[in-house]
């Protein structure tokens, strides 16, 4: 009777860096935050409507009163920070890996999730049907149903997918700190500015927000889990 030698045991799979894990418990903790959100939103919890009421009608009083700010604000949502102009600017980027960098998955990677959040947060608007409110003296107007804000969604994604991409190049500190206060700037001024112009209660902004970060997180994932860290931007240049 022959006995064959056992196999060696294969070798135990490779943990993931702790980036990746510090990435994927960010993730768990804003996809728990944003539907405890959720379901808030959708039962209609009263303490909740209740801020978003109060918040809602003082600064619309502003808004109808002060019409310098007003203006402003919706010169900034409506060309600035809009998520047409946000997605442009990913478009830009995808453009420029390709034809500079020869990064070809980056540039698919960032175009396709753009798209995902922009229909994923079609379906969620969709599906928790929120309205919008409803003001007498309108100072602005917007259309599809309320939660969550598309316009916090997307400057939170594009915003997020950019920092993370120039993160990864090693950017001066000079650079780092302008993109960071930019995309700041960019993601809170965009939700400040559609619950002053009164066509976004302030949990939709919130739900924006966390959304957004959930879908940044993600997509990290995604990106760097199967080959720990594919992106090699500063290796290679055109013309």
């Amino acid at each position: 009777m022959h006995h064959h030698p056992a196999a060696p045991p294969s070798p135990p799979a490779p943990e993931p860096p702790a980036s990746l894990r510090r990435t994927a418990r960010l993730a768990a903790v804003l996809g728990a935050c944003f539907l405890v959100l959720l379901v808030l939103v959708a039962l209609r919890w009263q303490p909740l409507v209740a801020v978003d009421g109060d918040i809602s009608r003082a600064t619309h009083r502003w808004a109808v009163r002060d019409d310098g700010v007003t203006h402003v604000s919706r010169v900034l949502t409506d060309w600035v920070w809009d998520p047409v102009t946000m997605r442009l600017l990913c478009a830009a980027v995808a453009v420029w890996l390709v034809w500079r960098r020869a990064a070809w998955w980056t540039a698919l990677w960032l175009a396709v999730t753009c798209a995902v959040a922009t229909g994923v947060q079609q379906a969620v608007k969709a599906v928790v049907g929120r309205p919008r409110p409803v003001w007498p003296d309108p100072v602005d107007s917007a259309h599809y149903a309320a939660f969550p804000s598309g316009h916090a969604l997307t400057a939170t994604v594009v915003c997020g997918l950019l920092l993370w991409l120039l993160h990864r190049c090693g950017p001066g500190r000079v650079l780092w700190r302008t993109a960071v206060a930019a995309a700041l700037v960019s993601v809170v001024g965009v939700g400040v500015t559609r619950v002053w112009l009164g066509v976004h209660w302030p949990s939709d902004v919130l739900g924006g927000w966390l959304f957004g970060a959930l879908l940044v997180a993600v997509a990290v994932l995604v990106y760097e889990w199967p080959r720990n860290g594919r992106i090699r931007l500063p290796a290679r240049r055109r013309g």
